[in-house]
């Protein structure tokens, strides 16, 4: 393949081929008889099936030229000074090399060629006939269309097309056999004369013959080039389409992940919180501790029904058909997922856990929550819940605000999650920090953007998402009505770095 010369930077810069400089003639004829995208692309070498219908082809071949030989020797008889038995060997000796035509391309016709010139003055009548030509015929076109060294190729064919040329010109000028034949016809009256008119035809003749071989061979080998392509693009879209469905699994199981870990980390905080409180106060307050062995209770049996709804759609979807009986929790027994209309529930929750939560809402046009996306409404309850999971368990708050906005702005309508409160950093709670990860990921999975961080001027953490709303302010079809609750002015508020872990 061609490659420019490199230039000096100082000479400005480099002129390519396609800005108006041609390649060199060898590219381009190289390029025209192979292809122009890929001109030294080696085709695959037989199979065996391929090899051993060569061989048969080959014999079935032969024995068509041997009728065909018999039949002209018995209806045209030979020429002066043939030998019966040079015609028909001579026949043989043409075909014989088919048989590995494909397997050896370039051996053959050079064999092939040999034989041509040879068998021409061993048996004239035998180079007349049809079968001789179509043999040669066959080689060219096999040279061309299955030759894997494209350069070796047409060096060869260079010399056996340049050797056929000066192998007619002798025969015109040095031998005069062409004269003696034109001398065996007589005067004939014509418009031209007639040793030039046959050398033209002549000509004429073998451009068709050998050009028409090359240009066969050649189509086939782009043919099969083409079919290469088609195939490494099959297996390219297989490869991608498999690419695809893993990292289907990928995202689902790190959506699974998520929700196990929102789900887990939020009752189980719950319930060690709980729990702790409980073995304070059991000898000294019974009835505070009994209160308290019910929110475990009832966090404990929540937990467990979210994980079993979730496990059941992860059974249900893995599996053929409708679940049945033991398959897993059917359609109509699972639970719709939370949204913002669970969101009071959540802040009732907590606020049984010693935790008061405000709950606001700020639309920009009424009835904006209620028509929040089911997808954008699960993700905001998850990032609500884990917010005020980890404010129970980093913060020495007792109060927090959940805020949910809409508006409208040079990119267009938004929705905003914001959680406030206003306790300490509680020592010896650091987390993981896949919490606040996965926070950021549901929101990144919306087009949006996350601040967490303490807040600026005064004590207390916030944790503020926005996420863009389709062109109408909102999206169609939420499950079901958004929390209504009194609406209130939000509490401005600018962000900071960012606090600790989360769970």
């Amino acid at each position: 393949m061609h490659t420019p010369p490199a230039t000096d930077p100082d000479d400005g810069p480099e002129t390519t081929p396609a800005a108006g400089r041609r390649a060199p003639l060898a590219s381009r004829v190289t390029a025209w008889l192979n292809d122009p995208e890929d001109p030294f692309w080696s085709r695959p070498a037989p199979t065996a099936a391929q090899r051993r219908n060569d061989v048969l082809a080959a014999l079935g071949f032969l024995l068509v030229a041997l009728l065909a030989s018999v039949l002209v020797h018995s209806y045209a008889g030979l020429a002066d000074g043939d030998e019966p038995w040079r015609f028909y060997l001579s026949t043989v000796l043409i075909v014989v090399p088919l048989a590995l035509r494909r397997r050896f391309p370039l051996p053959v016709v050079v064999a092939s060629s040999a034989l041509f010139l040879g068998l021409t003055y061993a048996s004239p009548t035998a180079a007349l006939t049809l079968p001789f030509q179509g043999a040669y015929f066959a080689a060219l076109y096999a040279a061309v269309a299955w030759s894997r060294d494209r350069q070796a190729l047409w060096v060869a064919m260079s010399v056996v097309v340049g050797t056929m040329g000066l192998w007619l010109l002798g025969a015109f000028t040095v031998t005069n056999a062409y004269a003696d034949f034109l001398t065996g016809l007589g005067d004939v009256d014509g418009p031209l004369p007639q040793l030039p008119s046959y050398a033209v035809f002549t000509l004429l003749v073998n451009a068709v013959y050998f050009g028409g071989a090359v240009l066969a061979g050649r189509a086939s080998w782009r043919a099969a080039l083409q079919q290469h392509r088609l195939a490494a693009q099959a297996q390219r879209i297989r490869q991608q389409s498999q690419e695809i469905a893993r990292r289907a699994v990928v995202d689902e199981r790190l959506r699974i992940a998520r929700e196990l870990h929102d789900v887990v980390a939020h009752h189980v905080s719950v319930i060690g919180i709980q729990a702790g409180a409980a073995r304070k106060v059991l000898s000294r307050d019974p009835a505070a501790a009994t209160t308290a062995l019910r929110t475990i209770e009832a966090s404990s049996r929540t937990a467990v029904g979210e994980l079993r709804q979730l496990l059941g759609v992860l059974r249900a979807e893995g599996e053929d058909g409708p679940p049945g009986p033991g398959r897993g929790t059917s359609a109509a027994a699972r639970r719709p997922d939370p949204g913002l209309a669970d969101i009071p529930d959540l802040a009732r929750l907590h606020a049984d856990n010693g935790l008061a939560v405000d709950v606001r809402l700020v639309e920009d046009v009424p009835g904006d929550l209620d028509r929040i996306p089911p997808a954008l409404g699960l993700s905001a309850f998850r990032c609500a819940q884990e917010s005020l999971s980890n404010v129970i368990r980093h913060s020495t708050a007792t109060t927090a605000s959940v805020t949910l906005r809409t508006g409208r702005g040079p990119q267009g309508p938004w929705f905003e999650l914001e959680v406030l409160d206003d306790g300490s950093a509680r020592p010896g709670t650091a987390g993981t920090g896949f919490g606040l990860q996965g926070l950021r990921e549901r929101v990144r999975l919306h087009g949006g953007e996350a601040e967490i961080g303490p807040r600026t001027g005064r004590p207390g953490w916030r944790v503020r998402t926005r996420c863009p709303l389709p062109p109408g302010g909102t999206g169609t079809g939420a499950a079901e009505p958004a929390v209504r609750a009194p609406v209130r002015a939000a509490v401005p508020d600018t962000g900071g770095s960012l606090r600790g872990s989360g769970a």
